[in-house]
């Protein structure tokens, strides 16, 4: 998820409205992507509602759960399902392997299952510097032979094959899009690509985060990173670009262009604003990037130099505490929805909703928080070790400079992991026992200000035992390994 920064890039109502409205129905509407990297993810029918609730027409998955595809049934809701890159490899060398996760995974939701699966993403990023390599003999090979696979399955008119790309694939060597091309180390692998998706009548899938630029370029113009306000617009070709998603798009379309593809349809495949875990990762910075794309996308304004409507999934849905930060804290929280599937602000979709709906019936734990007990010493020895393990163990990425609970006092700071760990371990009470009488249960919310301790929905994946507690494999695991590490 890395962009280049500027300096690699630098009459009447109705009738437009309904005008307006056309134009994105080309496209089939705006789309989301629902990942479901969670300790605690919301029933996939709660989820499926929140989708039809704020006009939501697409979704973009990471695999091909069969219960979220059975939940998506005669949904109205278009469907992109996902072969991760760790199955590359297998799709690559076997067409027998294909075949069986088409039928599997595809045709079976398909023909009788009335999912409108559109959509097969191959892979999910596989040329990130960060793999060194490691998918470039196999996305093209498992591109085939999945194509390969849908025409023996009959569905090779109504399902295409994609690839989710990072914007990373294509560079400009200066501010101007139009000097835009593949990156030199996989130009003739991209080309080729390029070309079997031509051949396929299939879209170029690319990745564009603007928030990106601004969170690894200290010096980059944090306006250019949205759609207003930005005072030093580059020229380019008579084109004027103001904004960061206008010039990376466009350096694309550059690219396509001078390499003999310059008609191949794209898809925006990932595009939106994390609400936590960075300074620059805030629910103002957030909404104001996220209405501004809405707008635009509901009025059908492309780039300057594909002005029609954009095909685009907005990332992500809801947020996913179990994802790797990695690339950062603010992985956890690119959703437009908290992990209850609550709103997080206001944002108007361009449907009949002006603002986003949340999930409805959704069950919560009990009203109660583990914090560090208030009579306990600082100069614990085991303070620290405690603290470590449960961040290690749950989520603390709301912690840190410039973040959601950064002006906690350090008795804050602990009783956030703390309760964090007890949290996501369903409350028991062995989850609140840290060594050294370090923690107590209190039914009094700590939440300060912008910084929210959660409290836990309860989920279908748990086990319910004699005495009516909870309890679910992995959270016996979980406080076995800690009492016996502690």
């Amino acid at each position: 998820m890395e962009l280049m920064g500027v300096g690699k890039l630098k009459g009447c109502f109705v009738l437009v409205f309904f005008a307006a409205s056309l134009l994105v129905g080309m496209v089939g509407g705006i789309g989301v992507n629902w990942g479901t990297q969670s300790t605690h993810p919301l029933p996939a029918s709660t989820v499926v509602k929140m989708l039809r609730d704020n006009g939501i027409q697409k979704v973009k998955l990471f695999d091909a759960d069969p219960d979220i595809l059975n939940a998506l049934k005669r949904s109205g809701i278009q469907v992109m399902v996902g072969i991760p890159n760790d199955l590359l490899y297998t799709m690559a060398n076997s067409l027998q392997a294909a075949e069986k996760w088409v039928s599997k995974n595809v045709s079976a939701h398909v023909s009788s299952g009335g999912v409108d699966i559109r959509y097969v993403a191959v892979g999910n990023e596989p040329f990130l510097a960060t793999y060194n390599g490691t998918f470039e003999a196999t996305t093209l090979p498992a591109l085939q032979n999945i194509q390969s696979a849908l025409v023996k399955a009959g569905l090779g008119n109504q399902v295409k094959v994609t690839c989710p790309l990072n914007a990373d694939v294509y560079l400009s060597s200066s501010d101007k899009p139009s000097d835009g091309d593949f990156r030199p180390d996989i130009q003739n692998l991209m080309l080729q690509i390029v070309k079997f998706l031509s051949q396929n009548n299939a879209p170029f899938t690319v990745n564009i985060y603007p928030f990106i630029s601004l969170y690894s370029d200290a010096n980059f113009p944090g306006d250019y990173a949205f759609f207003n306000g930005f005072q030093s617009p580059i020229t380019d070709n008579g084109k004027i670009y103001d904004n960061v998603l206008d010039a990376n798009y466009d350096t694309l379309v550059w690219a396509l262009q001078k390499n003999g593809f310059g008609n191949l349809p794209i898809i925006v495949g990932e595009i939106g604003w994390p609400t936590d875990g960075d300074r620059n990762a805030n629910l103002q910075y957030a909404q104001r990037f996220n209405q501004g794309f809405m707008s635009r996308y509901v009025a059908g304004k492309g780039t300057p130099m594909r002005p029609g409507p954009l095909d685009a999934y907005l990332f992500s849905l809801l947020d996913e505490d179990n994802k790797s930060i990695q690339p950062g804290n603010f992985e956890r929280h690119w959703g437009l929805f908290y992990f209850d599937g609550q709103p997080k602000y206001q944002l108007s979709m361009g449907s009949r909703n002006n603002a986003l709906v949340g999930a409805t019936g959704v069950a919560y734990l009990a009203k109660k928080w583990c914090i560090m007990k208030p009579s306990a010493n600082l100069n614990n020895d085991q303070l620290a070790p405690s603290v470590s393990y449960a961040c290690s163990h749950a989520d603390c990425t709301s912690l840190g400079y410039g973040t959601s609970c950064g002006n906690l006092d350090i008795h804050g700071n602990i009783s956030y992991a703390f309760n964090s760990y007890f949290q996501i371990n369903d409350q028991i009470d062995s989850a609140c026992k840290f060594p050294g009488g370090l923690s107590v249960v209190t039914d009094r919310d700590p939440s300060i200000g912008d910084c929210k301790f959660k409290i836990m929905i309860q989920t279908d994946s748990a086990v319910t035992y004699g005495n009516g507690r909870i309890w679910s494999l992995r959270i016996v695991l979980s406080v076995f390994l800690f009492l016996v590490l502690m």
